[in-house]
């Protein structure tokens, strides 16, 4: 389809951009357009202009790590990131996540911050951002803002995000030395989203029991969430194929499981025990074995 009528320009500084998005109704910013273009088309979404974000790659754009954290500019794209060596020496499981990411158009136009900004129920990136204690930046003509991510998402397309709010840059903490992170994921196999997709960290102490774990869920229902139930199942358990399966059978506690005609309540709650447990054994491999 064609999408309504809609004016267009192109910022030219970061506070252009916020300028232009408060002095003119119903506009909205166009960062790699995956998200917002196929609405448009379909006309779920009809903004009365577009505010490109394309000339400030050098303000919004790049992967560094600070201290214990990772900062991800919005702009960055999700073949960066996923390509990023500093992304792959520090937190694995963000790099398996951008590889995952649609398909190799969406990963090379797709932006972060397009992504946490738009917050699908069934996108990759809120689950590494709840399991790894993720900040969002967020920039406002009244200055700036960081929201923890367990505050940002709200419901499915719903977030903490200011009406004339423009998100920045992700930061996220970085698990401690000697722990394992990774991503799995089922994917939908038209679509590329997660019908289920888990990030799950982990690492043990001297004495051999799980010392620290992470575990967050995506696709699964309306929002994604921290698995604490599963958390709480492995902590200071000794890591075997018994205590991962035990912890994996918590998967589906803490979150509203949905159902739709691809994958019913039923089988999703499965396959978030069957990936949480996946997750776990890639996270506890060198213990297994």
């Amino acid at each position: 389809m064609i999408p309504s009528a809609f004016a267009y320009s192109r910022a030219t500084s970061l506070q252009d951009a916020l300028m232009q998005l408060q002095s003119h109704e119903d506009a909205k910013l166009l960062a790699g357009g995956h998200s917002l273009l196929p609405l448009m088309k379909m006309r779920l979404a009809n903004p009365a202009k577009l505010v490109d974000l394309g000339g400030l790659k050098e303000e919004l754009r790049g992967v560094r790590r600070e201290g214990d954290r990772l900062i991800v500019g919005a702009l960055t794209t999700h073949s960066e990131v996923a390509h990023s060596k500093v992304v792959q020496e520090t937190l694995p499981a963000l790099s398996e996540a951008a590889r995952q990411v649609g398909d190799l158009q969406v990963r090379n136009r797709g932006t972060v911050g397009g992504n946490i900004a738009h917050a699908d129920p069934a996108s990759d990136l809120p689950a590494i951002a709840l399991a790894f204690d993720a900040e969002i930046a967020v920039a406002t003509l009244d200055g700036t803002e960081v929201i923890p991510a367990h505050e940002y998402f709200l419901g499915p397309l719903l977030t903490a995000l200011p009406e004339h709010g423009l998100v920045t840059h992700l930061s996220f903490v970085l698990p401690e030395t000697g722990t394992n992170s990774v991503y799995e994921k089922y994917p939908h196999p038209a679509s590329g989203y997660a019908v289920v997709g888990v990030a799950a960290a982990g690492g043990v102490g001297t004495d051999g029991t799980v010392s620290h774990i992470r575990v967050a869920l995506t696709g699964a229902g309306e929002v994604a969430y921290r698995a604490s139930a599963v958390e709480s199942a492995l902590a200071g358990q000794t890591p075997t194929e018994d205590t991962i399966l035990a912890a994996a059978a918590h998967a589906a506690e803490d979150g509203d499981i949905a159902g739709d005609l691809f994958a019913s309540e039923e089988y999703r709650r499965h396959l978030c025990q069957v990936y949480t447990a996946r997750a776990l054994r890639r996270v506890f491999a060198s213990q297994l074995a």
